[in-house]
């Protein structure tokens, strides 16, 4: 092990940046801690980062920084070790070995989170005005990387590590020059500052946004900054002043446990007042500024009487974030006053148990307390619970009603984030598979998706992605979905989105195949009348159709009446179609009895029977066909068995069709084919009894996961068949339903 004490004067510098380091610690943390120092030096010796900052020197910085947080002796060696994985082979199985499980499992934290380096970079870097992204684009990209930072971490410390590695960057930058700074101010502002925002870690939270607004807006900077230095001996006169009387005042009425002192106002918070307000640096409240620590809760509202009683309080300038304590559980009187000779004054008041909270924020919670009884894993557990679905947000608000409903929109733990090949981030909820994501970027995409990369390996297309993985999707230049997405025990589907472009696809699909087969019968007949010529959108207008695709659906389903369409084709009067011809009138026909209403040409009380085949309804077009000594067997128009029999025998066809009142029950078959799956069948039957159908006959036969149902039904008229077949077609897991 190489030492870092080379001499007398080295070991004095030694000795104090170690009594920095190393505040707060118990002795015989300050050995481990010295060790680490040892063993990180030994490594990184004179090597450096990308920025041209020292290795060694952005470690120590990183340290200090934690230290300053009060945090552990854990995280403290993580921070100095942060970059030994990328020197020291299996370093993070190294430092578990000599420094324990808890170091290497926050190193491995932050090498983790260092893969989203090139993406965030990317994305805050962005010339939205040059055209790259949109405003709004960057704006939801920005907010899911939040997101996903927060999402990929298991301990809460890994973040604050983050925010302190940021922090010794910006300070390093400050002193160089170069296109750097720039870029990684506005990656800070858009990430990392609101982070420590949400953190409650203001120290880190006010560096990080003056050192990236000096970066940004130098001009700006420094003029605020003259601004501020121009009066400085006359603002510190007057807050010691303030100070003074609140103190005499506050003891007067009892109140001696208390702590008084002028509280120093940012530049980037100054600059972002005069903004949002649209005032100028004169008319920023607080400029001069006081905080008034005290011991307990009620010596806050006295301490805000007498505040109030000195000087005059400004009009709307009045919060009380103790009974309505901010998101980050932030708690503390605000008030802005005025004082006699017109100047303004900002004032906090809160309880030390606040402040801590305030300033040191989640580090406070999570600090682990070295000879004091410490929590439980499950508390700690349930803390770490808490923080994570604290971190989820829209954007940066204020008020914590509007927080609580962002958060309850978007659990962190529902949630997983993964990338692009371009670098974009992509939500999905847990469980969600590549075919997920490709339906999630695009729709087409997800149609012509036949495999997929993560992390550029291949992997099934049923695989659950997780957290920070790259996909890429494989595609065919033309095609769609496979039916096989549809099985839910195949898992290739996790979100319902996807799912309904899948179904919408079929759909589409099935609607195309009967456009081509209404097509096909409408070109048929027309040529068998000789009028193929005809305008098909206008003959569509006298069915009372809004175009031509209504008609050919109407006729591949046998909804389309042969005689009303002769006579549409033929100009003749459509609505007197509807009335039997005079053959049917002169002649004593009227509905046979026992036979739904089924009227014979010519003929009276012959007797009649319902083809099985085709079991017809009205209003399907119908043909009767003479049997020997069964009397008139009535078929659908086309039925293949008919066309047969009509082939072999033409004299013994005779026109038929329905009674003008037509009634009774008519069986009919209804075929479903599925995905299999239990309460399939159940869910078909509900449907039946919702629409008040008798079934009469059931055939299912289920193999290799799928399903094929037969069911004869009894409808009274055709239109409530085709409501019952939309019905089944909604259900889950069924690709096809028709009529047999």
């Amino acid at each position: 092990m190489v030492s870092v004490v080379h001499s007398v004067a080295a070991q004095s510098d030694f000795d104090q940046f170690f009594t920095t380091l190393s505040s707060g610690l118990l002795p015989a943390d300050n050995l481990r801690l010295r060790a680490a120092v040892e063993y990180a030096w030994g490594v990184y010796g004179d090597k450096t980062l990308s920025s041209g900052e020292g290795v060694w020197s952005h470690g120590l910085g990183m340290a200090i920084i934690l230290a300053g947080l009060k945090l552990d002796v854990d995280t403290r060696m993580a921070a100095l070790f942060f970059a030994i994985p990328a020197y020291v082979e299996n370093g993070t199985a190294c430092i578990e070995t000599v420094f324990g499980k808890p170091a290497a499992h926050l190193v491995q934290g932050m090498t983790r989170l260092n893969r989203l380096r090139p993406i965030t970079r990317g994305f805050a870097a962005a010339n939205v005005e040059a055209g790259e992204v949109s405003t709004a684009e960057m704006k939801t990209q920005i907010e899911v990387l939040r997101k996903m930072l927060l999402a990929m971490v298991e301990d809460v410390r890994v973040v604050l590590l983050r925010l302190a590695s940021r922090t010794q960057t910006l300070r390093f930058c400050a002193g160089q020059p170069g296109d750097l700074r720039e870029q990684l101010a506005r990656e800070t502002l858009d990430l990392y500052s609101p982070l420590a925002n949400r953190l409650g870690v203001w120290d880190l939270k006010w560096e990080l946004e003056d050192l990236s607004f000096r970066f940004l807006h130098p001009e700006t900077y420094k003029k605020i900054a003259r601004m501020l230095d121009e009066k400085r001996i006359e603002r510190e006169q007057f807050i010691v002043d303030a100070v003074s009387k609140v103190r005499e005042e506050l003891a007067a009425v009892g109140v001696t446990d208390v702590e008084v002192y002028g509280r120093p106002k940012h530049i980037y918070s100054i600059w972002n007042k005069m903004q949002k307000k649209g005032v100028e640096f004169s008319e920023v409240f607080d400029i001069r500024a006081l905080r008034i620590i005290v011991g307990d809760l009620k010596d806050c509202y006295a301490a805000l009487g007498i505040v109030h009683n000195l000087w005059s309080p400004i009009a709307k300038e009045f919060d009380d974030y103790i009974s309505n304590p901010k998101g980050n559980y932030y708690r503390s009187l605000h008030t802005a006053v005025r004082c006699a000779d017109g100047r303004s004054l900002e004032i906090q008041i809160r309880t030390r148990e606040m402040h801590k909270h305030a300033e040191l924020g989640v580090a406070a919670h999570w600090r682990y307390k070295e000879g004091s009884k410490r929590s439980s894993e499950d508390d700690y557990d349930e803390k770490i619970a808490w923080l994570r679905q604290l971190l989820t947000w829209k954007d940066e608000v204020a008020d914590s009603s509007d927080w609580v409903s962002h958060y309850k929109q978007a659990a962190l733990d529902e949630t997983l984030y993964v990338i692009t090949p371009q670098g974009k981030v992509v939500d999905l909820p847990q469980g969600a598979t590549p075919v997920d994501f490709a339906y999630r970027v695009h729709t087409d995409l997800g149609h012509r998706c036949r495999g997929a990369r993560v992390n550029g390996q291949l992997v099934p297309l049923n695989t659950p992605l997780e957290t920070g993985q790259q996909v890429e999707i494989i595609t065919a230049k033309q095609g769609g979905p496979s039916r096989d997405w549809l099985n839910l025990t195949l898992n290739f589907i996790h979100t319902k989105s996807a799912r309904i472009k899948v179904r919408a696809w079929f759909a589409n699909l099935a609607l195309e195949e009967t456009l081509a087969e209404g097509r096909a019968i409408v070109a048929r007949e027309l040529q068998r009348l000789g009028q193929s010529s005809t305008n098909i959108d206008d003959l569509a207008h006298k069915f009372g159709f809004l175009k031509a695709d209504d008609l050919y659906i109407a006729a591949a389903r046998g909804e389309l009446n042969l005689r009303q369409f002769q006579s549409a084709v033929r100009g003749g009067d459509l609505l007197a179609e509807t009335r039997l011809p005079d053959a049917v009138q002169t002649r004593p026909s009227r509905p046979v009895e026992g036979n739904q209403g089924i009227l014979i040409v010519g003929v009276d009380k012959l007797l009649t029977q319902l083809a099985r085949c085709c079991k017809p309804a009205p209003p399907d077009a119908i043909q009767g066909f003479i049997t020997r000594g069964k009397g008139i067997s009535v078929h659908r128009a086309d039925c293949s068995n008919f066309t047969h029999l009509a082939a072999l025998h033409p004299e013994r066809v005779i026109e038929t069709g329905w009674g003008v009142e037509t009634s009774g029950v008519f069986a009919t078959d209804i075929v479903v084919d599925a995905h299999d799956r239990q309460g399939l069948l159940r869910d078909i039957s509900e449907i039946f009894t919702r629409e008040k159908l008798n079934v009469i006959g059931v055939n299912t036969q289920s193999k290799q996961g799928k399903a094929h149902m037969s069911f004869t039904v009894e409808i009274t008229q055709l239109s409530q068949l085709q409501r019952t077949l939309t019905l089944i077609h909604e259900i889950e897991g069924v690709v096809g339903v028709r009529r047999a």
